[in-house]
């Protein structure tokens, strides 16, 4: 095989015996481990795909000041300041300014805050691998606007940015070894306001001031940060996957970061998860790619043999590891798991591998909780019998993505949402449901994706063209690009109809009553068909729009029981029998799922039947779950002996 680059007069020999032997290799010997690498099912960082290279964690303490008449980018603090507190990262910026007022009351921030971070950290040992790796720093989310120098140096991050905006998702800069000094310190600016026009979910803003339903903000370092190694030439922790269960097949999208030109190899393992390291793969193949400078994403496809199907029943997942080998035999690796599963909406319901699933929902807003806290309330939904968890308009740990998958939880995710309705708000929109999407896409857990809830963001939904164009065409750009996903226009009300046409997968509702007696007139309009007088404001606007059981009905939130804004019961025991009073009329009707508000108490929410710091219930065990629901069918009575 050979392959000529555009721009040389050689002929480059892409020699496939020392591929195949540095694979055999690569086999046979395992990875140079130590205790920063990361192998198998334990992550100890916030993120879904692993790399087997090494690490070291930047968190703990960092030296701290606020910058609040923002002096620090003219008097140049990223060369030489003299910081006045210190903090431990990862943590809130609300938290860190807290700790420096000692007993007083801390300090709160009403339009915008700045903060400084620093610290040193040794050089790391020099790179022997003939320029083939080099260092990255990653953030594992921090925000809303980042910028980091390396020893008084700007950085630009890999996708181009001297600033990085967005404060969900983890970003990483490369680092010039170069560069490197024997002792490094690393500086970082962080910038948030309570812009309307910028996604924060349920924090404050100008618009929503904090109180009820909103909550404080939760700003700035929130997750850790850390130095790898990582190849020149890679593949990136950027996994796409979609199945198509009736063949067995398995399409993956990998995103390739190439420095060198040239003619690559692209080496595809699944394994059982859990297989030992000598395991013969399940299924394996390989893709010779040519591959220019810079990014790109490929899409192959691999047939897994009498593959398994993943469902809450029965979780199971497979393991990949994906190898992109250059011309000397050179590879970067990936790894991560996955699972087969079909999620589709047809007629009145929903089909999780072409069966028929009732969803038995429960709505969780994660707020300040940590790590080990989120891993505490997810346990805790499925013992409350829940099959699915609503994540509402948060970014969340990615590792409780993984956690879902493990355990068998269908998971609803959604786009923190602005609270204006600008075209800048729909640009920053746009941008975190992208970067949202780039990583969470091998989880089989997530089946269902809101673009925005009860139209905040989006007020003007009913009366701007402009604002429901954009809305429809990112849901027909999911349709197409991430068909694996059911969508959601704007939950709760307002949803798109065009030229008749639902443009949501499901037609949903947000039902807040105490009373039993108004919670079956409401069920029973829902499912009649009436679009208006059952939610806040109408189901459905733009077209007219004809309910005949066409689409599945979800209650996306009901309940509230425990929050005095929705009349709910003080005790658990009055709330337990209420619940199943409420759970019970769903299951009467021609409903396709519930999601029941919330999981955890959060603020002036005391609707939560979760203890949000141990992850004990307040309620019955299997609770919310639908096998106590549904009317068992009667057997028929034996027939006498004659």
């Amino acid at each position: 095989m050979t392959a000529i680059h555009p721009n040389l007069n050689v002929t480059e020999s892409f020699d496939q015996s020392i591929v195949s032997k540095k694979i055999e290799e690569s086999q046979e010997v395992a990875p140079q481990e130590d205790a920063s690498t990361s192998r198998g099912t334990d992550n100890p960082l916030p993120r879904v795909v692993l790399r087997p290279n090494t690490y070291s964690l930047l968190d703990g303490e960092w030296k701290f000041s606020l910058d609040q008449e923002d002096r620090g980018l003219r008097e140049g603090w990223y060369l030489g300041h003299k910081y006045q507190h210190t903090a431990n990262w990862p943590g809130s910026v609300e938290e860190h300014m807290a700790a420096t007022t000692g007993d007083q009351a801390p300090p709160a921030w009403q339009d915008k805050v700045i903060a400084w971070y620093e610290r040193e950290f040794t050089r790391p040992e020099k790179l022997e691998s003939g320029g083939k790796r080099i260092y990255q720093i990653t953030f594992g989310a921090c925000g809303y606007e980042t910028r980091v120098w390396l020893n008084g140096r700007l950085l630009t991050d890999v996708e181009g940015g001297d600033v990085h905006y967005g404060e969900y998702n983890s970003f990483s800069f490369e680092i010039n070894e170069d560069h490197l000094l024997p002792v490094n310190w690393l500086t970082v600016r962080i910038s948030h306001s309570k812009d309307a026009e910028v996604p924060r979910g349920k924090q404050e803003s100008h618009v929503y001031k904090r109180g009820g339903i909103w909550y404080q903000t939760y700003a700035g370092a929130v997750r850790s940060v850390w130095l790898e190694t990582v190849e020149r030439n890679r593949l990136r922790s950027r996994v796409g996957v979609q199945s198509l269960i009736e063949d067995s097949l398995v399409r993956f999208s990998f995103t390739t970061r190439i420095q060198d030109p040239g003619q690559y190899l692209l080496k595809l393992n699944i394994y059982e998860r859990g297989a030992d390291d000598d395991a013969t793969p399940l299924a394996t193949s390989d893709y010779p790619l040519r591959l220019e400078a810079g990014q790109k994403q490929q899409y192959v496809v691999i047939e897994v043999p009498n593959a398994k199907l993943w469902s809450p029943e029965d979780p199971h997942l497979y393991k990949f590891e994906a190898q992109l080998f250059d011309n000397s035999g050179y590879a970067s690796e990936i790894e991560g798991h996955f699972g087969l599963r079909k999620i589709e909406a047809r007629g009145r319901h929903i089909y999780l591998n072409n069966k028929e699933i009732y969803i038995d929902g429960i709505l969780y807003q994660p707020g300040t909780a940590t790590y080990e806290e989120m891993r505490r309330h997810m346990y805790s939904m499925k013992e409350l019998g829940c099959n699915l968890v609503r994540v509402h308009i948060a970014g969340i740990d990615p590792r409780i993505y993984n956690l879902a998958d493990e355990i068998g939880l269908l998971l609803w995710v959604e786009v923190p949402s602005p609270h204006s309705s600008t075209r800048r708000s729909r640009v920053n929109h746009r941008r975190e449901l992208l970067r949202m999407l780039a990583l969470i896409e091998t989880n089989p857990s997530v089946i269902i994706w809101s673009l925005y809830n009860e139209d905040w963001g989006a007020q003007d939904i009913a009366t701007n063209p402009e604002t429901r164009q954009y809305i429809m065409d990112i849901f027909h750009f999911m349709k197409i690009r991430y068909p694996q996903f059911l969508v959601v226009d704007n939950d709760g009300w307002q949803h798109i109809s065009h030229e008749g046409k639902l443009k949501s997968d499901m037609l949903t509702a947000h039902l807040y009553t105490p009373k039993l007696a108004k919670w079956k007139k409401l069920l029973d309009k829902l499912t009649a068909g009436e679009m208006e007088g059952v939610a806040v404001l109408p189901l459905v606007i733009g077209d007219q729009y004809f309910y005949r059981g066409q689409t599945p009905l979800i209650v996306s939130e009901w309940g509230g029981f425990g929050f005095s804004d929705y009349g709910g019961p003080e005790s658990s025991e009055e709330r337990t029998e209420r619940i199943k009073a409420f759970k019970l009329e769903l299951r009467k009707r021609k409903i396709a799922g519930d999601v029941y508000t919330q999981a955890t108490n959060i603020e002036e929410e005391k609707n939560g039947l979760i203890d949000f710091h141990t992850g004990e219930l307040s309620v019955p065990a299997g609770l919310l779950s639908t096998r106590d629901y549904v009317e068992k069918p009667k057997k028929a009575p034996k027939k006498k002996k004659s």
